[in-house]
């Protein structure tokens, strides 16, 4: 994929805009009269560089439940506790997933539009799951092992080359994290390469509250019809991907919506947020010589280490999926109606020092939490991918620092451009200088 190729959410942007208005007007709808997120509600998705604000701390020892105002008719929940977040995620009978009754056909995005593993509940849940899964195991994922790093290596001449010509520094968001797993969850799916300069942009898009109810739902349900359409192709001539082997394996007993929903689940899911850990995590480890001389001289149980506390710490999925009342419940000392929203903050769980122990705020690869961290979430829709996620972070950290072992920011990290308000945290560019 060209330089050029990766600048695309402009296009993007414009194309999920004009699909949103005419919608609009088909439906004499004015989203434009609805505020997407209320002030106080913007919280969860907000930082201060990498940390969550401080409310998200205030409220979790002060208020396991805080009642959220939303612009929309029904009444929201903000869960911060690890444990707490916990029981929400892992609970089958008290919540649902499903969030088709939110879509009802007069908006942007319909019932019809929406799929996929995170917005679905058991038997479909199970059976989807179960289709899915024998493709993240680590034994299938094996195969991939050797093509991530002949790619990380292609990446990295890249950059080499983008920083020769840019007088030593280069891009690093655009030349390596958006390429790593952009270009493998696309191999994954078996997507055409001339659709992915189409796709790239839509899964940021969709993550982003900044433009309102209307240009999310948007990027949603463009992202759909993409999907729609590609996945119409390959029933006709099955891909060599993921989505080519489910439709040989399935063929009409998984529907369009069906498949389109589970290669949106894998896409959004893969490439978004394993991008945001690429850049931030090169940011952490910046801040400190000797992380990352342990990630580029250390042994891989060393590297596996820096990982997982990577993850935990900048948790880059901010909230989980939301989770629906199913009936009248006491939780967590606060009466819950049936339908009432469930929204568990990921950041703010793994920020718990009642689980991960003291000074949770600090990045420290020898911490040794009483309880696992959440950043895949729990439960049933805990990220499938989360191993593919893994297995690209232990491949490109050391080989960054390897190859350029003087890497540095070539700004003050408190200059960079971090997402304002996004579910799915991260940068939007991040300049180094690969040489002093």
């Amino acid at each position: 994929m060209s330089t050029q190729q990766v600048r695309v959410p402009g296009v993007v942007r414009r194309w999920v805009t004009g699909l949103v208005v005419r919608r609009i007007r088909k439906k004499g709808i004015d989203l434009s009269t609805i505020s997407f997120l209320p002030e106080e509600t913007k919280i969860p998705l907000q930082r201060v560089s990498t940390d969550p604000l401080p409310q998200i701390a205030q409220w979790r020892a002060t208020e396991p439940m805080r009642r959220l105002d939303l612009p929309f008719d029904f009444t929201a929940w903000l869960v911060t506790g690890h444990e707490e977040t916990r029981q929400v995620l892992t609970s089958r009978d008290g919540f649902s997933n499903d969030i088709r009754h939110l879509f009802s056909g007069d908006g942007p995005a319909t019932s019809d539009d929406i799929g996929g593993l995170g917005f679905t509940d058991p038997p479909l849940h199970t059976r989807l799951r179960k289709i899915i899964t024998p493709e993240f195991t680590m034994r299938r994922l094996a195969r991939l092992e050797p093509l991530i790093e002949a790619r990380v290596e292609r990446v990295l001449d890249d950059l080499e080359k983008a920083a020769a010509e840019n007088g030593g520094v280069a891009d690093l968001a655009r030349h390596v994290a958006f390429p790593i797993p952009f270009q493998t969850i696309c191999d994954l799916l078996g997507l055409d390469y001339e659709d992915r300069e189409t796709f790239a942009g839509l899964g940021s898009a969709r993550f982003d509250a900044t433009n309102g109810a209307a240009a999310a739902f948007g990027a949603v349900s463009a992202q759909r019809e993409f999907l729609f359409d590609a996945v119409a192709r390959q029933r006709v001539t099955p891909g060599p991907g993921l989505i080519g082997q489910i439709l040989r394996d399935e063929g009409d007993a998984i529907s369009d919506v069906d498949l389109a929903g589970l290669a949106d689940g894998v896409f959004t899911g893969g490439f978004e947020t394993t991008a945001g850990m690429i850049a931030l995590g090169t940011i952490v480890l910046q801040r400190d010589p000797e992380y990352a001389r342990l990630v580029r001289e250390g042994s891989r149980e060393d590297v596996d280490r820096v990982v997982e506390e990577l993850l935990r710490y900048l948790a880059v999925v901010q909230v989980a999926f939301p989770r629906f009342a199913k009936h009248d419940m006491e939780l967590f000392g606060t009466q819950v109606k049936a339908g009432d929203v469930i929204l568990a903050s990921l950041s703010g769980a793994n920020r718990d020092p009642a689980a991960v122990g003291e000074d949770p705020d600090s990045f420290d690869p020898y911490r040794v939490p009483a309880s696992g961290h959440l950043a895949f979430g729990h439960g049933m829709h805990r990220c499938i991918g989360a191993e593919l996620a893994r297995m690209e972070l232990r491949i490109v950290f050391p080989r960054l620092l390897q190859r350029f072992p003087e890497l540095a920011l070539d700004v003050p990290e408190s200059e960079l451009s971090f997402r304002q308000l996004s579910f799915v945290f991260g940068v939007e560019e991040l300049p180094v200088r690969l040489r002093p």
